[in-house]
């Protein structure tokens, strides 16, 4: 025998493990935990992340087929590529509604009332894919203009990652009004794992909104955005404080995250935390730190608020 085959079976001899007790341990931790929550029996199935990667997709390139979506397309087969991919990325959207409707309810299997609820869901979500589309043009539109490397519409969509999360955000955003919010913050997250940019679904951001570069922006769950507002890398629209309630739970869903208003520009670094209210035409320059207010028309820089102008990014 090989002293290389003689390694080999003294490693298996030794790295034997009683998966038969591993299986029966987890098992029990499992039991456990579904007992504490109320769930006695396997709890429903959960939307896929991975299905609804492909869904977001699908949506995306049905919205922009000329540039999302086949390359073999040509002019008088758009619609029904369109349609086509409408029909399928919908019907998988609607089963996953469907799980996360099931999985709310903590029934032991689909109601009609849920399958009903979820195709009315899928199409209110689909009569609003035009809007949506609306606002991506205005999105990809600031960032042409806000960015002189850009040199067309084109490289905007496909290449700044800015769009990507900002589109993957509005898909969300309008499952998150419509009573899904587990499968809008499973889109977000998927943007987020691809760009680095993290924006919750229940933020409410207007339209020609252009975050250049990107990585590490992260946008709170009750921020407001404004129109025309621009946003670099690393900023981050937070809560200042988490409040808790009597037995010590974080108090949820109260109002914490930043109202940004229109025209404001804010750069590279900067952290602006609590429910303040950042006045129109502002300017916010790098790192800055910001908990309180300021008026429309401000200029912050790290060391103080100042009258002057920021031009072509000076003092930043």
């Amino acid at each position: 025998m090989s002293t290389t085959k003689r390694t080999r079976d003294i490693l298996v001899r030794n790295t034997h493990l009683n998966v038969d007790e591993i299986v029966a341990e987890l098992r029990s931790i499992r039991v456990t935990d579904l007992e504490r929550r109320n769930r006695h029996t396997a709890p429903p199935r959960l939307p896929s992340r991975r299905i609804l990667a492909s869904v977001t997709e699908g949506l995306c390139a049905a919205l922009f087929p000329n540039r999302l979506g086949s390359s073999e397309l040509a002019d008088e087969g758009i619609d029904h590529y369109v349609g086509h991919t409408l029909n399928r990325t919908l019907r998988e959207l609607m089963v996953q509604i469907q799980h996360e409707l099931h999985y709310n309810s903590s029934l032991e299997i689909l109601s009609n009332e849920d399958r009903e609820q979820s195709a009315i869901i899928t199409q209110a979500f689909a009569k609003q894919l035009p809007q949506v589309r609306r606002l991506v043009e205005s999105d990809i539109k600031a960032a042409y203009e806000g960015d002189p490397a850009a040199r067309n519409i084109d490289e905007v969509l496909v290449c700044y990652p800015g769009i990507m999360a900002t589109m993957y955000y509005r898909l969300g955003h309008v499952l998150y009004q419509l009573g899904v919010p587990l499968i809008a913050r499973m889109i977000s997250e998927i943007a987020h794992s691809e760009t680095g940019i993290e924006i919750h679904p229940g933020a409410q951001i207007s339209g020609s909104f252009f975050i250049d570069h990107g990585t590490g922006v992260v946008i709170g769950e009750t921020a407001i955005i404004g129109n025309n507002v621009r946003l670099y890398q690393a900023v981050t629209l937070g809560a200042k404080r988490f409040p808790v309630d009597e037995n010590g739970a974080l108090v949820k869903g109260n109002l914490r995250h930043p109202i940004v208003e229109d025209d404001v520009v804010i750069y590279a670094g900067a952290t602006i935390l609590g429910r303040i209210t950042i006045g129109r035409g502002s300017t916010i320059g790098g790192n800055v730190w910001l908990t309180r207010s300021v008026p429309a028309g401000s200029n912050v820089s790290q060391a103080q608020m100042r009258n002057e102008v920021f031009e072509n990014g000076g003092g930043i």
